[in-house]
């Protein structure tokens, strides 16, 4: 297994899809790093040569945040969000979904599992 940005990454796979195994590499990135380091897509990440995978490591640890650096900056912009109080902000802080979505009957992921109410019961006379 190579090991790339302290992400172990799969040998059996085609090269573009395993860089996306590091946070912050999706597959257009992943194209863009082996052409970049003159490597064909079709290549399975545990046919690299050392030098392949060293060109790939430089290509990735110079021009593209990666794991933790990129991690604290998406943690940073949410809290700044939060911060300033702004709509995004106030449903981080709810734990309810941000884009425009409903909540009435889905959302469960962000909303968590449910808390069931029980009902009134009725007075008897």
């Amino acid at each position: 297994m190579a090991r790339i940005a302290g992400v172990d990454i799969p040998d059996k796979k085609r090269g573009e899809i395993a860089l996306t195994y590091i946070y912050g590499v999706g597959r257009s990135t992943a194209q863009k790093i082996l052409k970049k380091a003159e490597i064909s897509l079709d290549k399975k990440a545990g046919e690299w040569n050392d030098d392949e995978a060293s060109a790939i490591r430089n290509i990735i640890a110079g021009e593209i945040k990666t794991e933790g650096v990129l991690r604290s900056e998406v943690q940073l912009n949410i809290k700044r969000l939060m911060d300033i109080g702004c709509y995004r902000g106030l449903r981080h802080r709810k734990g309810l979904p941000l884009r425009g979505q409903r909540t009435k009957n889905n959302a469960r992921t962000r909303k968590g599992k449910r808390k069931t109410v029980a009902n009134k019961k009725k007075a008897t006379k």
